[in-house]
């Protein structure tokens, strides 16, 4: 174990960092087609998304420990300073991906995404701005 976490990297830590990433690789395969086999019972959603961060997780740390070898360091404060903006940055860009694909149907223009916000907003057009828009005419109810 003295030999594993060494200053000085060697195979041992390279052999030792692949092995821990198959297992944890394969443990999130077998997680995830246990829960499509078998008809999402066995492995619900609610305990197969925390899994799956879960093995993500520490699958980032080996790959940090056995191959970036940021404890190795003598003084890992730099190291630790841009991971932790690298991970920030990257947050900030998954979260703003989402956020505009949770958005991008009330920002398309077609006629039925129009008709969509207008009946989404409780805007009732009248019948002449329907018919400049070259748009079906919708009911009170908001049917054509």
């Amino acid at each position: 174990m003295k030999n594993l976490f060494s200053k000085t990297p060697n195979s041992t830590t390279y052999i030792v960092g692949f092995g821990l990433s198959i297992l944890l690789t394969t443990m999130a395969f077998g997680l995830t087609q246990l829960h499509i086999t078998s008809s999402h019972e066995v492995i619900t959603h609610q305990v197969l998304i925390p899994a799956l961060i879960g093995l993500a997780l520490l699958q980032m740390l080996v790959q940090l420990v056995f191959f970036l070898h940021l404890v190795h360091e003598e003084s890992p404060r730099w190291n630790l300073i841009f991971f932790v903006s690298t991970f920030g940055l990257v947050t900030m860009v998954v979260v703003a991906s989402i956020w505009i694909m949770d958005h991008l149907n009330y920002n398309m223009t077609a006629k039925t995404m129009t008709n969509y916000i207008l009946q989404d907003e409780g805007v009732k057009p009248e019948n002449s701005d329907m018919q400049n828009m070259n748009m079906p005419q919708m009911n009170n109810d908001g049917n054509h």
